[in-house]
């Protein structure tokens, strides 16, 4: 928001770091302290500092101080009485924020932090999407991120209400002078100026008369309006609009009045989404109503499963109401028949939901991933929606070495406590939370960790004595441990010895299960802790031999499950013996007979080679998946049909080699999963070719290879490396590649380059490749090597996400070569003036030169820079650098930027520089 109120804030929160840091702030430090753009912040002090309402300090970078007085001073304290500043973000708890609600999230914020007062949106969705709760959720994001006051008006409006009567409508949003009508008895104030400072979300826009219209887009245009009845007072007011609708904007609203509207938001159906989202969505209702009921709801797995599949046209709204139906429901039967508990069952279900469960065989794959931990009978209530919610934050929980379970167990605890939950029910969460932390951590650690490598993360004493111990256990327990259990174990010692020796409490909540499941490793792991008691002269208390019971317990299963279940490889081809043969030879190679053949003579039909194929699937299934090698015509097809019909993994790779079967078997025994193995297959011969074809996407993602001779060995290890520790790994894809083959080598990074952005080549060797950054191997291992490829890849992530808002909002140019253009422009300046400008100052002038060329292209005016001639005097090396660097871009959209426009980019630049 513009005006006195922002500069207030920015001097408070001014006033908050200084007191914090004991110095000067600079522009970048207070934008990121209040969530804002570096740009704006810069411009609020430096007319700040011309009032004399700050202090600067000259240099690089500039510090600025606040001239405080005991007034100030007092609005401070007051604003961290009230919690003014809110970190939580409420659009990222939405339910599907990581999934089909991503694309509108970004845009949403975008909106709302768009500079200087947000972006005008509308929300485009069918009826029961939720568009009125993301608009609230907006308003909620804009507080939290303080570009309205924590006090700001959210003023709802349906246009529907009074779509009979047009001048209604008008009258209730501009507000009345009196006499204006007949019955207007008295002046009546709009609900747009009651939206003073705030949101005013306008509902089902469409019932909007054309007059209304052009009175908003005349208010939007102009910052003031007037009220039904008034030709001369003029009211302002500052208000970003939020507007909602089922229809199709150009069926119903004014060219002229969404052209002002410089952002639309689609909401996707419940049909859209994923299975997965539904069932979160099922499980914030069924919670809602056991909160208003005062009483934990019991539904039946058939039940849960019916609410997921069945057609729901009227989207999150029919789903909730039918579960309220249905919870009411059984709260009659409940209350009619005295019965313990609640449960809602098949029965109370409406004749349109139960026609769910006859789709599940269709979703058969989603459902069991979905159901897979389910009981018969699943309980909801206020509780276990705290229980999902630590479930979720173990899943989420990066295991890394500055991670142990204590402070997962003791951060967990002390969250109960604060709920009020009693000992004995805190101990049973923990325990489920636990085992589950331990699995995935011990089965994310790399299998071929060598001891001088752990030695660059753990003392080189506390791998020793590691080493010792499982070799008494080996012998005891008569088993071989993996490497990740010598390396789990050793950093979760390092981590236990410091808090042991430091006085600190160690307490496993599951030490008495423990003690019992696994009788024999626990009293081994008693006897082999007497290595760490002897070498480190310290008591090593009972809970923390229940951990080391733990990694002694693991392995077994998952030595099992290793040998138990690999990749099944499948090759079906034409002829008589065509894919027995090439089984035969591929299997006599890799020294197993592992690779099985199926043979399809040419006269035998589609449909009966089909059936053969089905059973020989399901033969071979198991929860690894199945790639199939096929030559061609119908069998392509094989793959994606038995997938449908089973549930089972399958992936087909067509026009094989006898090279491709080796390929495969290869990887399969060595234990590698579906993904890779595919990855790795078609790259071999004629199949590469169309794969990339097939696979390119102007929109690409970004990869990080990593390389050494083979592609596996160290690059598998480097992989792994990355994967365990990059903050932002989710980011990114990670792809081995082998570099014995030079130009081999060379020429797949040309064709990953056709469908990714290449961040950075993580190897032993460098083998350089233009404009891709080389980071070695030993530098991976060592802080500093992993913070600058999270660097890298925030940095390149956030120009993606830009892109992608932008191509929602610029319909009529190729936002991803314009982006690219821009980002060119960029560079061109940095280099030209010898400057590094900072990173979210860039992203900022990527938004801003998109949508410059977007205005210029459709006959906009550029806007006009204050003091222009003296500004650019005082900097007319900037201003000749940048209009140098524009050039070629101006050329390319045949656009002219004026003088005004490259000001606000000079200035963007110099307040920016690194």
């Amino acid at each position: 928001m513009e005006g006195s109120t922002r500069e207030d804030e920015v001097i408070k929160c001014l006033i908050e770091l200084e007191i914090k840091n004991k110095r000067g702030i600079t522009a970048a430090e207070l934008g990121s302290f209040m969530g804002l753009d570096r740009t704006n912040i810069s411009r609020y002090l430096n007319k700040l500092y011309k009032e004399n309402r700050v202090t600067r300090k000259e240099g690089r970078p500039v510090a600025f101080s606040s001239i405080k007085d005991e007034k100030q001073e007092k609005s401070l304290n007051k604003d961290k009485q009230d919690g003014i500043r809110n970190n939580n973000d409420s659009l990222e708890v939405l339910v599907g924020s990581e999934q089909s609600l991503k694309l509108p999230i970004q845009q949403a914020k975008a909106a709302i932090l768009y500079p200087p007062r947000g972006l005008h949106t509308l929300i485009l969705g069918e009826t029961g999407v939720g568009k009125s709760l993301f608009a609230e959720a907006m308003y909620r994001f804009a507080k939290e991120s303080n570009m309205i006051y924590q006090n700001a008006p959210f003023v709802r409006f349906n246009c529907a209400d009074y779509a009979d009567n047009p001048q209604l409508v008008v009258a209730q949003i501009f507000g009345v002078k009196k006499g204006a009508f007949t019955g207007a008895d008295s002046e009546k104030e709009g609900l747009l100026k009651k939206a003073d400072g705030g949101i005013f979300f306008l509902d089902e826009i469409h019932r909007l008369s054309p007059q209304g219209q052009e009175m908003l887009f005349t208010f939007i245009d102009k910052g003031y309006f007037r009220q039904l009845g008034d030709t001369e007072k003029k009211i302002k007011a500052e208000v970003q609009i939020i507007a909602a609708t089922t229809e199709q904007p150009q069926s119903f609203l004014l060219k002229t009045f969404t052209r002002r509207i410089p952002m639309t938001i689609v909401l996707p159906p419940l049909r859209e989404r994923k299975l997965e989202e539904r069932y979160y969505l099922l499980n914030e209702f069924i919670i809602a109503e056991s909160l208003r009921l005062g009483q934990s709801i019991y539904i039946s797995k058939n039940a849960v499963i019916s609410f997921l599949l069945y057609d729901c046209p009227n989207n999150i709204g029919q789903l909730k109401s039918d579960i309220q139906l249905s919870c009411a429901k059984a709260f009659l039967n409940y209350k009619v028949n005295k019965e313990n508990y609640i449960l809602v069952d098949q029965a109370d279900l409406q004749p349109r939901v139960q026609k769910g469960l006859m789709k599940i065989r269709e979703y058969r794959k989603e459902i069991d991933n979905i159901a897979k931990n389910m009981t018969d009978i699943l309980r909801f209530s206020n509780e276990d929606k705290l229980l999902k919610k630590l479930e979720f934050e173990v899943n989420q929980e990066e295991t890394s070495e500055s991670k142990s379970f204590y402070s997962l167990v003791e951060s967990k605890m002390e969250d109960l406590k604060n709920k009020g939950i009693d000992q004995s029910r805190i101990n049973d969460i923990l325990n489920i939370d636990l085992e589950k932390y331990f699995r995935k951590y011990i089965s994310t650690i790399s299998k071929s960790f060598k001891k001088d490598e752990i030695a660059k993360v753990v003392d080189l004493k506390v791998a020793t004595v590691v080493e010792n111990m499982l070799a008494i256990a080996s012998e005891k327990l008569h088993r071989e441990f993996e490497q990740k259990v010598f390396f789990g174990l050793s950093l979760h010692l390092q981590g236990s010895i410091e808090r042991i020796s430091l006085g600190k409490k160690i307490y496993h909540p599951k030490l008495s299960v423990i003690r019992v499941q696994y009788r024999e490793e626990f009293s081994v792991a008693m006897e082999i802790v007497k290595l760490v008691e002897k070498e480190f002269n310290l008591d090593v208390p009972l809970d923390e031999i229940g951990y080391i019971t733990m990694f002694l317990s693991a392995c077994d299963d998952d030595n099992n499950e290793q040998l138990e279940e690999k990749v099944g490889i499948l090759v079906m081809m034409h002829g008589i013996s065509t894919a027995s043969s090439m089984a035969e030879v591929a299997n006599s190679l890799i020294g197993e007979e592992y690779v099985q053949a199926l043979d399809m003579p040419l006269t035998m039909k589609a449909e009966s080679m089909l059936d053969k194929a089905k059973e020989k699937v399901k033969e071979m299934s198991n929860e690894k998946g199945i790639l199939l090698l096929v030559d061609m015509g119908s069998l392509i097809n094989f793959g994606n049909i038995i997938s449908n019909e089973l549930g089972i993994k399958i992936k087909t790779i067509d026009m094989i080699t006898t090279l491709t079967v080796i390929e495969a078997g290869s990887k399969a025994l060595n234990g590698r999963n579906l993904d890779s193995i595919y990855s790795s297959c078609r790259d071999i011969g004629r199949a590469s070719i169309q794969m990339a074809k097939e696979d390119y996407k102007e929109d690409k993602d970004l990869i990080i290879i990593t390389t050494c001779f083979t592609g596996e060995g160290a690059a598998e290890r480097i992989k792994e490396r990355l994967s365990f520790n990059l903050k932002n790994i989710e980011k990114v894809k990670i792809v081995p590649l082998d570099i014995l083959d030079k130009e081999d080598f060379l020429a797949k990074v040309s064709k990953l380059k056709e469908r990714y952005i290449i961040l950075a080549v993580v190897g032993t060797m460098n083998i350089f490749i233009e404009e891709v950054p080389f980071i070695s191997a030993q530098d991976i291992f060592v802080e500093q090597g992993i913070g600058y490829l999270d660097q890298l890849i925030n940095c390149e992530y956030d120009f993606l996400k830009v892109q992608k808002a932008l191509i929602n909002e610029i319909k009529n140019l190729n936002c991803i070569k314009l982006v690219s253009c821009i980002r060119g422009v960029i560079e061109k300046i940095q280099e030209s003036l010898e400057i590094k400008v900072q990173h979210d100052a860039q992203v900022g002038m990527l938004i801003h030169m998109s949508f410059l060329v977007d205005r210029l292209k459709n006959g906009g005016k550029e806007i006009l820079f204050k003091n222009l001639k003296g500004y650019k005097e005082e900097n007319s090396k900037e201003f000749a650098e940048i209009k140098k660097a524009l050039k070629a871009f101006e050329e390319a959209y045949d656009i002219k930027v004026g003088d005004d426009e490259v000001a606000y980019i000079v200035r963007m630049v110099k307040e920016n520089i690194v």
